[in-house]
């Protein structure tokens, strides 16, 4: 299996706070990978430093093989090769973040914001054809194209934030707590939608979320997080199934 994403020894800090202390992982090509933890354990910050929206103090982040993000330090040393990319050169390489609480434009239609996920792409031909598969996909924001955003229930935000990160026709997409504040059906219909955007297009899938249970069930490799720290890693299957993990997660 292709190695897609590679997370080598990564800190970052807030001032004197460690939000991340020498975290290193992997996401497979075609994969869904899960990173669970409490709140405030990093999780967040680690999707932000992907980016590029956090800087490394340490270690380097490589994406298909070329480096996206290292300390600016390395990139300013002479004879070094290394720049540092800015977010909007990390998404052309084919990298879609869905944040957290979602960060529509709320005063913007859900055709505007469409137009917005798709601000890297010149061909105009194109961005028609994916906002009518995105529209298809999700037949509600199709029958609300021209509504402002904020007249959207939770669950509409959450599927337009997917669908605008989609436009880019990313290779991988980074969903920062996708179920947060939304009702348990609604949250099953996500799901099921972030299982077809892997399977049928091919879109590798890093999923951050609180709810450890689903976000094991609905991928293959997992990790822990844990004060900044990764402190465990496995197949989410065999993870469901660790002691630890069952205690402190999963409420068992």
């Amino acid at each position: 299996m292709k190695e897609l994403l590679n997370i080598d020894n990564i800190s970052v800090s807030y001032g004197n706070i460690k939000a991340l202390q020498n975290v290193s992982m992997h996401v497979n090509q075609g994969d869904i990978v899960c990173l669970i933890g409490a709140n405030g354990s990093g999780k967040s910050t680690l999707l932000k430093a992907i980016v590029g929206q956090e800087p490394l103090i340490t270690g380097s982040i490589t994406f298909d093989g070329d480096e996206i993000c290292v300390p600016k330090v390395e990139a300013g040393k002479k004879g070094k090769k290394h720049k540092i990319l800015t977010t909007d050169l990390i998404a052309a390489r084919g990298i879609s973040l869905v944040p957290e609480g979602r960060r529509v434009f709320a005063d913007m239609t859900v055709e505007e914001n469409l137009d917005m996920g798709a601000y890297l792409v010149r061909d105009e031909n194109l961005i028609t054809e994916r906002k009518e598969a995105m529209y298809d996909f999700f037949p509600i924001l199709g029958s609300r194209r021209k509504q402002k955003t904020r007249s959207l229930s939770g669950g509409e935000q959450q599927m337009m934030a997917i669908a605008r990160a989609l436009m880019s026709g990313p290779r991988m997409i980074l969903l920062d707590e996708p179920g947060l504040g939304l009702a348990p059906l609604v949250i099953a219909d996500i799901f099921e939608k972030i299982a077809v955007i892997n399977q049928q297009d091919n879109v590798t899938v890093f999923l951050v979320e609180q709810n450890a249970r689903m976000a094991l069930k609905a991928s293959t490799e997992g990790y822990v997080m844990e004060n900044g720290r990764i402190v465990l890693s496995d197949a989410s299957s065999a993870l469901l199934e660790n002691e630890r993990v069952r205690a402190a997660y999963l409420g068992e």
